[in-house]
């Protein structure tokens, strides 16, 4: 049986003021194609699916049409789960139509997901937390037990029960009792979830730049030693690069996003994770990378010139650039930057202190001049600048500022 793993799609995320929205056109698009060339069962998708409560008509219509490809006209079982960014009501509201394509929408943690038959599959078993979907292609079972995200609001009626109960703890005694439960060595057993999960003996992981952190403190840290010993593979959302914190034989994965979300991702390769399992068996992981969508660079030049050579050079790209410069950045400057390069995100200048500027970074009344402002100007501009002085432009500005009647 073979199962595409993918997470965090973020849909309708902007790189500050710039849409992706075509981006991610892109690469929904490519994650259609490696599922229908991989001939891909079943597919999971880990979690965060929008980028916010409220997406923009563009993220959600690009979203539908993605899973319903996905789906093959439900053929193919789509099993989605929320994220910490997605709403789970927006998630359940258009499950009692889109489960009749085939596609299953989980907005909350342990929903029930409805009993459906199609020509190609049924839903064998439900129960709060966990699907067995059987396919006509396989003499056994798939077993999920799946968990959208889950924070103390989303399990408030859960914990009622024990107050003092941590939600690593619930989920492990949630997890423990329907693996024993359903999943026995006659079928295929996956977890999924959207989760903040470490490693229970290695070093800590470190949530995305920009990424809602899902955790304060270490309260509720959750560890992989919380999954059962039957579940043969873990389909992780929240973490935006690849990674396997499992074993070969048991992955713990993290599929990564789509797309480079934030500039700490810069260069950092994505995937999608295809999985083929069967009943009391190591399952085999392939990941396979992802091409499309801008690259997103950092880059740091000591001159104007460096950079809008650099810039012209590399016009596909979105762009954190860095100026170290002995002075500031000009209008005329800046203006060039920005007309050289559409995908400039950040421009960040970077005043370089001389000696001269660093013994000289306190305001002394007895240096100023009072006879004249532009003086007093200029040793307040420096003292709140490091001991930069302003340049010509800024003078002028300034002179022109007083002068006006």
């Amino acid at each position: 049986m073979k199962i595409l793993h993918t997470a965090d799609w973020h849909l309708g995320k902007k790189l500050d003021r710039f849409s992706r929205i075509e981006e991610q056109r892109s690469v929904m698009e490519e994650i259609v194609q490696i599922a229908d060339k991989q001939k891909v069962d079943v597919v999971i998708i880990a979690g965060d699916l929008f980028d916010n409560f409220t997406p923009n008509t563009d993220a959600i219509e690009l979203f539908y049409k993605t899973v319903k490809r996905l789906s093959l006209g439900g053929y193919r079982p789509v099993i989605a789960i929320s994220g910490n960014h997605d709403a789970p009501k927006l998630i359940d509201a258009p499950d009692p139509l889109a489960r009749e394509c085939g596609i299953f929408l989980i907005g909350q943690p342990y929903a029930v997901v409805t009993p459906l038959e199609t020509e190609n599959f049924k839903i064998t078993h439900s129960s709060e937390g966990f699907i067995e979907i059987k396919l006509s292609s396989y003499p056994y079972p798939l077993r999920i037990i799946h968990t959208a995200y889950a924070n103390e609001p989303r399990l408030r009626q859960e914990l009622e029960g024990d107050k003092q109960l941590s939600i690593n703890q619930f989920l492990s005694n949630k997890w423990q009792a329907l693996a024993e439960r359903y999943c026995d060595s006659k079928g295929v057993n996956i977890l999924t979830a959207h989760l903040f999960m470490n490693p229970k003996n290695g070093e800590s992981l470190e949530e995305p730049e920009g990424e809602r952190p899902i955790r304060i403190g270490n309260a509720d840290m959750i560890y992989t030693d919380t999954i059962p010993p039957q579940i043969q593979y873990t389909a992780l959302g929240h973490l935006h690069g690849f990674k396997n914190i499992g074993s070969e034989e048991k992955p713990i994965v993290y599929a990564s996003s789509p797309l480079c979300y934030s500039f700490s991702e810069a260069g950092q390769q994505k995937y999608v994770a295809i999985i083929e399992a069967e009943p009391n068996k190591a399952v085999s992981l392939n990941k396979i990378p992802l091409t499309q969508g801008k690259p997103l660079v950092r880059k740091q030049f000591a001159s104007i010139e460096e950079a809008t050579k650099w810039l012209r050079e590399n016009p596909n790209t979105w762009v954190e650039l860095t100026l170290e410069l002995k002075e500031y950045l000009r209008a005329e400057d800046r203006k060039l930057i920005y007309n050289t390069h559409e995908g400039i995100v950040f421009l960040i200048p970077k005043l370089l202190l001389t000696a001269e500027h660093t013994s000289s970074t306190e305001l002394s009344l007895q240096d100023i001049n009072f006879e004249n402002i532009t003086p007093l100007f200029e040793s307040y501009f420096k003292y709140k600048n490091g001991g930069i002085a302003p340049n010509q432009e800024i003078l002028d500005l300034f002179n022109e500022a007083i002068n006006i009647e």
